[in-house]
């Protein structure tokens, strides 16, 4: 269930550009198809594709459009080219449709650090989320939010029932523009499918702990309990793409952006999606916090202790373990890979590793460096810089 507020916001972030304009999407359907060209012809000539239940994810899509329920994928990250390339590996008629391509997160300081690349990777249905500090509540969830919520369904947005409301809260402000001809920022006649990358990060590490997944963050949890109908949530696991992309090029000129390992693996397999029971049972959960802890003056948005309060990141902390679960059983259920160390489904052991660099744990090793580290973002010291120059002058001395 979801507050009016946040699908609000969700509009106001997708009506950033034209979405509605029929020569956006023209551009946008030609910009996902070349992606994909492109991906298929680096796959189909170079390396040895591997998809495994594919018929679980067209059986999902189905659902997605006879339940009209939005549809959400889930994947472990363990490389650069995981998007585009995962889209090389299914089949061209997965793309006839503008409105059957996923939707994804990118990185702002990667895709969208000019105005050329912004456009791109808008036209490819790619949504600008901000990293280190912005958290889960910003714009690119809320929008995910939104687009997970059918247009026919935004009258299911919660209101109190069990206290007296004022007058003008009662009805909610997007049901309020649906009733008055209320234009959708983004045209479709399907519902929307999101994909994500949970892990927030690449993660390659070296033997033996290969193929382990980071902790999931919290802002998928987000798109799964606040949609107005919950989405149907199918876990995706691969492997070979990091053999594409090894972390071991980051930070060269040259090598990072040239594929190698030709002739290599890429596996991808789809799993069974997440039983509709385990997330009815986790957004029953939520809509008690939110009778709980709306505020009676201001009803159609997220509350403080919504967000950041005990039982809220408790019910996130616990969605989010129990999606990655899914992902990891394909790892070592289907995949044949052993399980995992326990201590990787720990955020407290990734965030200690992470803050000091490794020597938490020297034992676990990455392939390049850890991205999650906030010194290496060269981006947010240009920021601190710019910030300083402005407070200071031009002419301040550190």
């Amino acid at each position: 269930m979801s507050l009016p507020d946040v699908l609000n916001r969700g509009d106001e972030f997708l009506s950033e550009y034209p979405r509605r304009s029929r020569l956006w999407q023209i551009g946008s359907h030609a910009t996902c198809l070349l992606t994909v060209g492109i991906s298929k012809l680096v796959l189909k000539t170079c390396y040895n594709t591997q998809l495994n239940h594919f018929e679980k994810l067209e059986s999902a899509i189905e659902r997605s459009v006879s339940e009209n329920r939005g549809l959400m994928t889930v994947m472990n990250h363990m490389s650069v080219v995981d998007d585009p390339f995962i889209w090389g590996v299914f089949p061209w008629r997965m793309y006839r449709d503008l409105d059957h391509i996923r939707w994804c997160l990118g990185a702002h300081n990667v895709c969208f650090q000019s105005k050329f690349l912004a456009t791109f990777f808008s036209l490819g249905k790619v949504l600008s989320t901000e990293r280190f500090g912005a958290g889960p509540f910003q714009g690119s969830i809320d929008a995910s939010i939104r687009l997970l919520s059918p247009d026919d369904t935004l009258d299911l947005e919660w209101t109190p029932h069990h206290v007296d409301c004022p007058e003008p809260l009662r009805s909610p402000p997007l049901v309020q523009k649906i009733t008055k001809e209320y234009i959708p920022p983004v045209a479709r006649t399907k519902p929307s499918w999101v994909h994500v990358y949970p892990e927030g990060f690449v993660l390659q590490l070296h033997p033996p702990y290969a193929n382990s997944m980071r902790y999931f963050k919290w802002g998928i949890t987000r798109m799964v309990l606040e949609s107005t109908k919950a989405p149907i949530v199918v876990p995706i696991f691969t492997t070979g793409f990091e053999k594409i992309a090894p972390e071991s090029a980051a930070g060269t000129k040259i090598e990072r952006y040239l594929p190698r390992n030709f002739g290599a693996e890429v596996n991808v397999t789809v799993g069974d999606p997440v039983n509709d029971s385990i997330i009815e049972r986790y957004r029953e959960e939520w809509r008690r916090l939110v009778e709980k802890y709306h505020d009676p003056q201001n009803p159609t948005d997220l509350t403080q202790e919504l967000k950041t309060g005990t039982e809220a990141q408790a019910l996130r902390s616990k969605l989010a373990a129990e999606l990655r679960k899914h992902v990891a059983q394909i790892r070592h259920d289907q995949r044949g890979f052993p399980q995992e160390d326990e201590k990787f489904q720990s955020p407290k052991w990734w965030k200690l590793y992470t803050q000091t660099e490794g020597s938490s744990d020297p034992s676990v090793e990455f392939i390049g460096k850890n991205w999650a580290i906030r010194r290496l973002q060269k981006f947010l010291r240009e920021q601190e810089e710019n910030g300083d120059l402005e407070k200071n002058g031009p002419n301040s001395k550190k």
